[in-house]
């Protein structure tokens, strides 16, 4: 009896384990390996903090795009701005940054198709405010959201995102909003799709070399 309650308890437990293991929030993973990165080589004050989903996340060589800046990149694939809102105290307080740039906004469309896009930014808004609380003189950027051929259908909500964005940046001290928009068109006004891998999503060094052209004169 008592060896049958010893495996009852023991089953008990492991039930548990692996029920509140599944209950970890999105991304909570990626936050973690944030932490450990930073135990493991502390952050540089006066860097460049980038804070966002996977076009930050997949810019693994983004230093040598820059060879003058010191650059943290704390971009999770995958994350909306709902997500950098949850995270705010993770991804903001282990840093001293003299700029945060921030590439958002493009999965909160793909998450739900009929998001309209003031709820978006809302949603920026949100977190700069928490920049704002935490930071209130250093530079803030935010990288106008890409029209990813894949996600042709959301491009209209993207558009007008952009827009509100932007009219909201311009009216901040210490903040611009960086479009990458233009540059990423042909003679045309058609987006290059040569500047995106087979998925038409995530993008190739070539665009990331047009991204750094417009961002390099932002960049502190």
């Amino acid at each position: 009896m008592k060896t049958m309650k010893k495996i009852f308890s023991a089953f008990l437990m492991l039930t548990f384990a692996l029920f509140f293991a599944q209950e970890k929030p999105m991304f909570w993973q990626d936050i973690q390996n944030f932490k450990k990165l930073n135990l493991e080589n502390p952050p540089a004050k006066n860097a460049i903090l980038l804070v966002g989903s996977s076009s930050f996340t997949k810019w693994t060589d983004v230093a040598n795009y820059f060879p003058d800046k010191t650059i943290i990149n704390r971009g999770f694939g995958g994350s909306r701005l709902t997500d950098l809102n949850d995270y705010a105290e993770d991804l903001l307080n282990p840093y001293q940054p003299k700029q945060i740039i921030i590439y958002c906004g493009e999965n909160d469309f793909a998450d739900n198709d009929k998001l309209k896009a003031d709820v978006v930014v809302e949603r920026f808004k949100a977190f700069y405010k928490k920049i704002r609380t935490k930071f209130p003189k250093i530079e803030v950027d935010y990288i106008s959201i890409k029209y990813s051929p894949s996600r042709e259908k959301l491009w209209p909500q993207m558009k007008e995102a952009n827009k509100k964005i932007s009219d909201f940046m311009k009216k901040q001290p210490n903040a611009a909003f960086i479009d990458i928009t233009k540059v990423m068109q042909d003679t045309n006004g058609n987006v290059r799709k040569d500047l995106f891998v087979e998925d038409m999503l995530h993008m190739t060094p070539e665009g990331y070399r047009l991204w750094t052209s417009v961002m390099n004169p932002y960049m502190k």
